[in-house]
């Protein structure tokens, strides 16, 4: 069982939406445990856990000392043996390959700040992986850390219906899939408004399905994200041994 643990101001924003569908019912299963703990329950003055910073300048900053207080709480004194993660915008953008190893942890504490963020020392003494989601600003880490988690619990086994949805989705890590984006969807019926569901997905011939596919994710993703595109054929040629 993956085990998450959450440091929050805001504890009734969890589970949000980590409660319910798919990873609800992994929840309910046992596959995966959430456990929120509020930051103001491990400060011993007024339940103040930040203070001003120092230098000046606007917003407040969480105290590292109330902050460790929780974590060594929280993780009976054993940091080591979790993988500590906070959401920031200073951090690297979250990856598929990185949620895929995050997946492989027994233990995650997620560090979720609020107003400007958190004394570095904490970052610096407890080895905390900073993650950004993109370049953006929010109001605090709860919505990220709740992105994080629901990209991470997907990917566990027995998550997911459909362990295909998994190879074939955008930026299927280990995949042909891999750095593109997904190809496109149809469903009943065949024809709609005048546009006709392409005639191959109903041809039922399985292996042109499958190139078609690919196809179109490739197409998709030179169109729509040449950054991306840049990386699948930099990473076919390394395959194929070239420079």
């Amino acid at each position: 069982m993956l085990k998450i643990k959450i440091i929050t101001l805001h504890p009734d924003l969890f589970p949000g939406q980590l409660g319910s569908s798919i990873l609800g019912e992994a929840h309910k299963k046992q596959i995966w445990n959430l456990e929120v703990f509020n930051l103001r329950d491990y400060s011993k003055v007024n339940k103040r856990v930040d203070d001003v910073p120092y230098g000046g300048g606007s917003g407040m900053v969480f105290r590292p000392d109330i902050l460790a207080n929780a974590i060594d709480n929280i993780t009976e004194k054993k940091p080591e043996n979790y993988k500590i993660l906070y959401p920031t915008p200073r951090g690297k953008l979250l990856k598929q390959k990185k949620i895929v190893e995050f997946a492989k942890e027994n233990n995650i504490l997620l560090v979720c700040g609020r107003f400007e963020g958190i004394d570095q020392r904490i970052i610096e003494h407890y080895n905390i992986a900073e993650f950004s989601i993109g370049d953006i600003v929010i109001s605090g880490g709860e919505l990220a850390a709740q992105i994080l988690i629901d990209a991470v619990v997907r990917t566990l086994p027995n998550v997911l219906g459909n362990s295909d949805s998994l190879t074939e989705e955008s930026f299927a890590v280990n995949s042909e899939y891999e750095n593109l984006l997904e190809y496109p969807h149809y469903t009943r019926p065949a024809i709609w408004q005048g546009y006709e569901v392409p005639q191959i997905l109903r041809s039922g011939n399985h292996q042109k399905i499958s190139e078609w596919r690919l196809n179109e994710s490739k197409f998709t993703t030179e169109q729509k994200r040449p950054d991306l595109w840049q990386l699948y054929k930099d990473n076919e040629g390394n395959k194929n041994g070239c420079n």
